[in-house]
């Protein structure tokens, strides 16, 4: 006996009311799930959780760089295309400086109230620029 084919099978209603899926990198979905917490709490979680992701996301750009970087040493030339991972190793790493720059430097921690204004200004800006454009 095959399968029912979900092409011939009814579909199902789908109601009008349903609510959007939680989107852990919207203010609003925080806000539409604690209610009597303040719109900055909801925008510390929201900001928290997209700068999580993107440091997941850049840090493994840079999975596989130290047997990149050891050739010279164990005595094997760089090709062109080991330059190029490297390059694109690089940038992945600097996007991430800030965060590094907080975890490192003793005291820095004073640092982490401005750390999040201009991340969440680069942020707010490139929404503008792309909203226009």
């Amino acid at each position: 006996m095959s399968p029912p084919d979900p092409a011939k099978s009814p579909a199902k209603p789908q109601a009008a009311d349903a609510a959007p899926a939680f989107d852990p990198d919207k203010t609003a979905s925080y806000q539409s799930r604690m209610k009597r917490a303040p719109r900055w709490f909801g925008s510390f979680l929201a900001s928290n959780s997209r700068e999580k992701n993107r440091m997941r996301h850049e840090l493994g750009k840079i999975k596989g760089a130290i047997p990149l970087l050891m050739k010279p040493r164990n005595g094997k030339k760089w090709t062109a295309q080991d330059r190029e991972q490297l390059q694109h190793m690089l940038r992945a790493a600097s996007a991430v400086y800030p965060y590094l720059i907080i975890w490192a430097l003793p005291g820095s921690i004073i640092l982490l109230p401005f750390l999040a204004w201009h991340l969440d200004a680069r942020r707010k800006d490139r929404e503008r620029k792309a909203s226009s454009a």
